[in-house]
């Protein structure tokens, strides 16, 4: 694969994509039909499925595992030891292959450490998953979340700061300064200076 880099410990299955610019870091396994975008970076001990897809510029963390069923647009951040389930109700004893249930993360995204995303449910983008949440349902683009289960507690900038907004219902990021409005209930961007 051109333009990768995969550590030596690592295992890539025949069959699995890896884009240009990424890297596969110690003691990882790709599975076959696993498709990684360009400049991807995949910390120690993760495992990615069949089937996963991984945009561009995805960061995922040290003992991450991504099962059938993840779709990951790009410049997610998976945070260290966070968790996806892909089956509503597993039982050791009941196949359940071929009923996984997808999760959609969208664009920018973060999910923090040892967070747990139920499946069936979608990450809006630039939305951030707070350390140690457990979503059991859909978060909206550009929302805080914290806790178990996983409940909003404010907004987030597509840089990562939360976001204030006045009676008017407006805010502006302290970093980019990039402008944003609340409207029923919904976030949206209204300039960019940085991500988009």
């Amino acid at each position: 694969m051109k333009d990768v880099f995969i550590h030596p410990t690592a295992v890539v299955d025949e069959g699995c994509e890896i884009g240009p610019g990424s890297k596969v870091w110690h003691f990882c396994h790709l599975m076959p039909g696993a498709k990684i975008g360009p400049t991807c970076n995949l910390g120690q001990n993760v495992f990615v499925a069949s089937g996963v897809i991984l945009g561009k510029g995805v960061k995922v963390q040290n003992n991450v595992s991504i099962y059938e069923g993840v779709i990951c647009a790009d410049e997610v951040f998976l945070g260290p030891s966070m968790v996806f389930t892909n089956v509503i109700n597993p039982r050791s004893g009941v196949n359940r292959r071929g009923s996984y249930v997808e999760t959609r993360v969208e664009k920018g995204a973060t999910i923090g450490a040892n967070a747990t995303i139920v499946c069936g449910n979608s990450i809006g983008q630039y939305a951030f998953i707070g350390a140690g949440s457990v979503v059991t349902k859909d978060v909206p683009a550009f929302a805080l979340v914290v806790g178990n289960p996983a409940r909003q507690t404010g907004w987030m900038s597509a840089f990562g700061h939360r976001l204030e907004f006045d009676y008017t219902g407006q805010a502006s990021c302290p970093e980019s300064g990039e402008k944003y409005i609340l409207e029923n209930n919904r976030v949206k961007r209204l300039s960019a200076n940085g991500p988009t």
